[in-house]
């Protein structure tokens, strides 16, 4: 066992069974349809939750931070079993109160070494550091170290995705129904960008197979270290990964992922997006 753990949250979109196997721990976040209540990928996968989410009349999810006392007792949980300290990495601070309750069960645990790193963006943003976090703790560095190189990669990380329909952002009441039903008779698909814990339009392009190109030539503009590809159940997500590969120069496709993303982003991008989380070369 490596003397540094390395937690993250369910917002990475981390697969649980792949996070435990690599040595990440998650602290699940909550996402609730109606009256019911799931711990996001305990009590409810991934998978599960898009099938409910695109139910016929389904309700609109809701997703909430745990509590400062489940960060605590998986912080404990790690320490009992002989890890020497911790880095934390989470969701942006500007996206969710998640990274809050972190912070809280470190301050409840004085005695202990816990550095919770705030990763300015979501899904596998997280993800990608986590597992650079991983690593680093495998060469036997030391945690404060590791929390500084990752807090140090966070200005070369960007999402970018681009969205089938705007119905989901009028669900959540991100944009207007008059601007959800304009934007669909120009069958406009926008991309979104998170950068710096930012999420904001940067095109708006009027067809799928036009926004799908934009997005490439988005991705491939600067030199790629590692790539996760995500999508909302799009069944075409790994030709997608395919032509990324083909034309982004120098990328191992060892270096690249496909990930699902899940309850704590996907009910605002609704099914059908692809996009990648992105670390350029420094």
């Amino acid at each position: 066992m490596s003397r540094v753990a390395i937690f993250t949250d369910s917002a990475s979109d981390l697969d649980p069974a792949q996070a435990a196997a690599e040595g990440i721990g998650i602290v699940p976040l909550l996402v609730t349809f109606g009256s019911d209540t799931y711990m996001a990928g305990v009590e409810m996968s991934t998978e599960e939750f898009w099938k409910r989410m695109t139910a016929p009349d389904a309700p609109f999810p809701k997703t909430a931070a745990s509590s400062p006392g489940v960060f605590k007792e998986a912080y404990e949980a790690a320490f009992t079993a002989g890890v020497e300290a911790i880095v934390s990495v989470h969701v942006a601070s500007t996206l969710s109160g998640t990274i809050k309750s972190a912070q809280i069960a470190r301050d409840m645990l004085p005695d202990r070494e816990i550095h919770v790193v705030d990763s300015n963006g979501a899904s596998m943003a997280e993800g990608i550091l986590a597992r650079m976090g991983v690593e680093l703790a495998a060469e036997g560095r030391p945690a404060a170290e590791i929390a500084e190189r990752l807090e140090a990669r966070v200005k070369d990380m960007l999402i970018y995705v681009a969205l089938d329909t705007l119905e989901y952002l009028k669900k959540g009441g991100r944009i207007s129904g008059a601007s959800a039903a304009i934007g669909t008779l120009l069958s406009v698909k926008p991309i979104i960008m998170v950068k710096d814990g930012v999420v904001e339009t940067i095109d708006k392009p009027r067809t799928r197979g036009k926004a799908r190109e934009r997005l490439i030539e988005l991705i491939i503009e600067r030199p790629i270290e590692r790539l996760a590809i995500l999508h909302t159940i799009s069944p075409d997500v790994e030709a997608f990964r395919d032509e990324v590969l083909a034309r982004a120069y120098g990328l191992d496709p060892a270096d690249v992922t496909i990930d699902l993303v899940g309850s704590s982003v996907g009910p605002h991008l609704g099914p059908g997006c692809v996009g990648a989380a992105i670390l350029y070369r420094a």
